[in-house]
């Protein structure tokens, strides 16, 4: 998920006046089946047509075509900025992820409608193209509607996160679902383990792609923690929505009983994501209980920082009210003095400087 580099997320505020048996042998099977009818009962696995992806696909790109012409970014293109200011701007109004508003205007679908937009060219491409390698396999496998819950929930998980942490800036993109499917297809690889030939390469390619692509995201201006959310959310689900279907009835002649209460443990509770959309929409910023967590996101070197232009607002208490100020382009509102704590201040602040 890209976020927009130019707000920052520091904001000086200033105001005036004024977060433990040994167990016994394991009998043998009553009803083993030979390799020949192992490899048949495999063999039977159906196959869905993919449509559901490529709708994804032609959804984003045309989403993104959309938001350029309301733009009218061909005639307003490099070396000329308005068009790329513009477009972060119209992003907002289109549904990206903002938490002021999410917070302040109770807009939680923005934790979905942006997934279905993207910064640029290049930023819808590698989705787009990575989509299309994960998802039509995954569909073909599983089913347009495992893979479609899947990729949504995901995608709604790697917001949350990403909201809980990222409090400032505006955020789209579909890495959050996409990190959702790798997740999943890393839980799929562990339950359904007994039907792979090469179990360890598989194994350490999934895991070796995850790691590259977490890595790349601690670069500044990427959304890392969309990634990790949509990744988690993606592994936790996979263990209930890709089970295959012919793998409980082979499991029950050739596995202990055990193994369905091995699963169990990892079904995805809903109250997590639920726990995580009461706290972001009561104002909480986890970085206030995780004073490092930041650097899962941005890792500063000497060839960048992490920090982005600031934005400045200026404060006046006028009676019970606050008057903010945002120093840059002039906008001002009123709001309740009982309702505006430092984090709520600094959210209403890049929300007057980014309008």
């Amino acid at each position: 998920m890209g976020r927009d580099p130019s707000p920052g997320a520091d904001i000086e505020v200033q105001i005036h006046p004024r977060r433990r048996g040994s167990d016994p042998p394991l009998s043998p099977p009553l009803n083993p089946i030979t390799t020949d009818e192992r490899d048949h009962d495999f063999s039977l696995f159906k196959r869905w047509f993919p449509w559901l992806v490529p709708s994804f696909v032609v959804a984003n790109i045309a989403i993104f075509i959309i938001t350029m012409y309301i733009n009218d970014c061909p005639k307003h293109s490099f070396p000329d900025s308005s068009c790329v200011a513009s477009f972060f701007g119209r992003l907002g109004k289109m549904g990206a992820l903002q938490v002021d508003k999410v917070v302040d205007k109770h807009q939680a679908w923005r934790l979905l409608s942006c997934i279905w937009l993207h910064g640029g060219v290049v930023h819808l491409l590698a989705n787009m193209l990575s989509l299309v390698f994960i998802g039509i396999r995954l569909e073909q496998e599983f089913g347009f509607v495992r893979i479609g819950f899947l990729y949504l929930i995901s995608g709604f998980g790697g917001s949350l996160l990403s909201a809980l942490f990222i409090q400032s800036g505006i955020s789209v993109g579909a890495s959050g679902a996409l990190f959702g499917l790798l997740g999943g297809m890393l839980s799929e690889l562990l339950i359904n383990w007994t039907i792979y030939a090469n179990k360890f390469a598989a194994l350490l390619t999934l895991i070796v792609i995850v790691i590259i692509n977490l890595a790349v995201g601690i670069l500044p201006h990427m959304d890392n923690f969309a990634h990790i959310g949509g990744f988690i959310s993606g592994f936790l689900l996979g263990f209930v929505f890709l089970i295959r279907p012919q793998f409980k009835w082979v499991s029950q002649r050739n596995s202990r009983p055990a193994h369905a209460e091995y699963l169990v443990k990892y079904k995805h509770k809903p109250y997590q994501l639920i726990t995580g959309l009461v706290l972001l929409l009561r104002g909480v910023n986890l970085n206030d209980h995780c004073s490092w967590c930041h650097y899962l996101s941005c890792v500063p070197t000497s060839k960048w920082s992490c920090k982005a232009e600031q934005l400045y607002c200026e404060t006046t208490q006028i009676g019970n009210q606050l008057n903010i100020t945002c120093l840059s382009n002039g906008r001002s509102d009123l709001f309740p003095l009982s309702d505006t704590g430092s984090s709520k201040t600094q959210r209403l602040c890049y929300g007057l400087c980014s309008t």
